[in-house]
């Protein structure tokens, strides 16, 4: 069975205002405490935990398992620690694709980050935007791009599934992920055209970084990829969830269309020739509706309600769901999706019912904290 694992970023907030706090550096430092290390240590850390883009986030990776109860426990288990770390720093943690609240980002230190900074101006500087990215063992390149190039049609799915970011700089943007848009202001972010073969998709990655335009691999910011640091598919459309519970459905499903690709892959079965421009509309709509109004049908890219389209990505995947007994799993838990909302409904129901986007920052970092979900 493919191995699964799932990194997630999370939002520092202050635990009253719901402000976002400039701790990451503290925080990693608290976990770094955790595990004995010094901070003139070099190498890697011996926990999940990593600075990403902002001071106000951290990110962490959970170990790669087989059994989505084991992804569950690996999720609780590492928001946990970034909790517990979070608070000795002072600060909560919130999984909120984006802070409600005004931010003024700041950059972590680094040459790396300098760079972004510089290259990409205002839009790297603003992008506070928290997502979680679904990693699933493959065999090969070969098959890796096989599946990077079945699965493109179904990726908005997921986003909508995800979407948890309908608040921006303090105002409702009209979008259930609003993550997305800010995210997809990166040139190298979005779909991308079906690649054919591993020698293709590696000779435009090329192509990308000789333009110099991009600093290394680790911009390669398409919607899915093949990770350059493990043998694995990276899905990285999706928003980071409130409860721990949503993001193992999604890597579920995620899991189901690596293997269902495959098997069409091996089959002989070509990909769909969708165009990259309609994914682009695709993503859009998911993005702005999230599960509260239509979606493109990925067999049809023509309207279609949101539970109509979660159903039939649900059975398009459903044979390798079976097959690895995750099916069950999957269809209780898009019908407790589709029931409760994704976490831009949340979200906006907190604000309706306590009036402030303070009290929904603070009750959501309770969501993210909750071992029950």
């Amino acid at each position: 069975m493919r191995s699964v694992g799932v990194e997630e970023e999370l939002l520092l907030v202050h635990a009253r205002s719901g402000q976002p706090l400039a701790l990451a550096g503290a925080v990693l430092a608290a976990a770094d405490r955790s595990v004995g290390r010094q901070p003139d240590d070099e190498g890697e850390p011996e926990h999940a935990f990593e600075k990403e883009l902002q001071k106000e986030q951290v990110e962490f990776a959970t170990e790669p398992v087989t059994e989505m109860g084991e992804l569950h426990d690996e999720i609780i288990r590492c928001r946990a620690e970034a909790r517990r770390h979070a608070a000795s720093a002072g600060a909560l943690v919130a999984a909120l694709a984006t802070s409600p609240l005004p931010a003024q980002p700041s950059l972590n230190p680094g040459e790396r980050y300098a760079w972004l900074g510089e290259q990409f101006g205002l839009t790297a500087q603003e992008q506070l935007t928290c997502g979680c990215h679904v990693h699933v063992s493959v065999e090969s390149d070969e098959e890796g791009v096989a599946v990077l190039d079945r699965i493109r049609p179904w990726l908005a799915v997921l986003a909508a599934m995800s979407a948890n970011s309908p608040f921006w700089q303090g105002q409702d943007s009209k979008y259930a992920s609003y993550r997305s848009r800010v995210w997809n202001r990166l040139p190298s972010a979005g779909p991308m055209d079906v690649f054919g073969s591993a020698d293709r998709y590696h000779e435009q990655v090329r192509a990308l970084l000789d333009t110099g335009v991009l600093r290394d691999e680790g911009m390669i910011y398409f919607d899915a990829r093949l990770s350059a640091t493990y043998p694995t598919v990276e899905v990285r459309v999706v928003d980071v969830c409130l409860d721990a519970s949503t993001p193992v459905l999604l890597a579920a499903l995620v899991r189901g269309l690596v293997d269902t690709a495959a098997t069409a892959w091996r089959a002989g079965e070509p990909p769909s020739r969708v165009s990259t421009s309609l994914l682009r509309l695709a993503a859009w709509r998911a993005g702005r509706s999230g599960l509260e109004g239509p979606l493109l049908h990925p067999e049809t890219m023509r309207e279609a309600p949101a539970s109509e389209v979660v159903r039939a990505l649900h059975a398009h995947v459903r044979e390798a769901l079976s097959e690895s007994g995750d099916d069950e799993r999957v269809r209780e838990g898009i019908a407790g999706l589709l029931n409760r909302g994704n976490g831009a409904r949340v979200q906006r129901e907190l604000l309706r019912t306590h009036g402030s986007l303070a009290a929904v920052v603070t009750h959501c970092a309770e969501i993210t904290s909750d071992s029950r979900a």
